[in-house]
């Protein structure tokens, strides 16, 4: 699976004058420009849309769908997985998800996988993964999705494969959620299944008519 390191030269401490850097800019500069947005935040959570992306550095959900502060309800996991509703065996993600379509009444479930993924990379490949067992077990949250993907001769056809195929995979797991099925059955709910290609921040929606 790719991993993440710091560049040779960059310390913990640039790092963190990094962080508080940006947060100096956004009081001075950003805040004050959003301020009567942020006011009407402070009492009001309303967003339409629960956003279910990777917890990859490079794919930011408010930056891809220009979206405001309150309007996506997000939802990160590495490989953008949904584990199955399970009774009596709630997770964070079995959580936020409850908790966005039964409590905030989103009208709108994205399921946004991306390209060069590390987890389903680690899983095209079949990378050594007995050095991160955390990691490994997550990711059997995409079998079905290997299961259902060609055997290709080459990894850079079947990772991007794998991608499309996670995504639907994650959309069928969706629906095992009682809040999502609710939902969906009252029409009240439309999930939607997108690829988000970094080199050219293009977006394929896999659940288009």
């Amino acid at each position: 699976m790719q991993g993440c390191s710091q560049e040779k030269g960059v310390t913990v401490q640039d790092t963190v004058r990094t962080l508080t850097a940006g947060v100096r800019r956004f009081q001075q500069d950003v805040f004050p420009a959003k301020a009567e947005l942020f006011a009407g935040l402070a009492t009001r959570h309303t967003p339409d849309t629960l956003f279910i992306g990777c917890s990859d550095a490079r794919v930011v959900p408010e930056l891809i769908t220009q979206r405001e502060p309150g309007e996506l309800f997000v939802i990160r996991t590495a490989g953008n997985l949904v584990p199955a509703h399970a009774p009596f065996a709630a997770d964070g993600v079995a959580a936020g998800v409850e908790y966005a379509v039964a409590v905030l009444g989103v009208s709108d479930i994205v399921v946004c996988g991306h390209s060069a993924c590390g987890a389903m990379t680690a899983l095209a490949e079949s990378h050594d993964l007995s050095g991160a067992p955390a990691v490994a077990e997550w990711l059997r949250h995409a079998d079905d999705a290997v299961a259902r993907t060609p055997d290709t001769s080459t990894a850079a056809d079947r990772v991007p494969a794998l991608v499309r195929e996670n995504v639907r995979a994650q959309l069928t797991r969706l629906t095992t959620h009682p809040s999502v099925a609710r939902a969906l059955a009252r029409d009240e709910l439309t999930l939607h299944g997108w690829v988000y290609d970094i080199p050219t921040g293009s977006v394929e929606n896999l659940t288009a008519p």
